[in-house]
């Protein structure tokens, strides 16, 4: 097992967590990455990421980077889970088995200001669109993630 770090210098396959909240409208909590992170920075993404630590269930490590980022504590059910490769800027690679979760959460986030510049609530069919309209602003996953996690709350 190597540091995160590294594995993003070489591209070597890793795990990751993928969380997405929702409120009682429907709507997803997305944050804006901290402008310090070390890859993808000032970029929106979905409610929390992040890596399990060795020997962490990917359910744990959701949990933990959910409390971490967000200041949210809440249940999640696992929704899919999903192996990509993308090019995350600065000579950086992403090549994760991505698990992604989804939860409910009404109240207002406490986010840690070292992983979350902003945060806001957006619908799943703008969030989409602007996705395809403005690739750009968003992390490299959230469009692979939002398609499975879409594909699996319709069926």
């Amino acid at each position: 097992m190597a540091p995160k770090g590294a594995v993003h210098r070489t591209g070597e396959r890793h795990r990751a967590v993928s969380v997405f909240l929702f409120d009682g409208r429907g709507r997803t909590l997305l944050q804006r990455r901290a402008d310090g992170k070390y890859h993808s920075p000032g970029l929106w993404s979905n409610t929390c990421c992040g890596h399990p630590r060795p020997g962490e269930s990917a359910m744990d490590a959701a949990q933990r980077r959910l409390r971490e980022e967000m200041g949210i504590e809440c249940a999640l059910t696992h929704v899919t889970t999903f192996e990509y490769r993308a090019d995350v800027g600065g000579g950086l690679l992403e090549h994760e088995v991505d698990h992604v979760f989804r939860g409910t959460f009404t109240g207002t986030p406490t986010p840690d200001a070292s992983e979350v510049g902003s945060w806001a609530w957006l619908d799943m069919g703008a969030l989409h669109d602007d996705c395809i309209a403005n690739p750009g602003r968003y992390s490299a996953w959230l469009p692979l993630a939002l398609a499975r996690l879409s594909k699996r709350l319709l069926a």
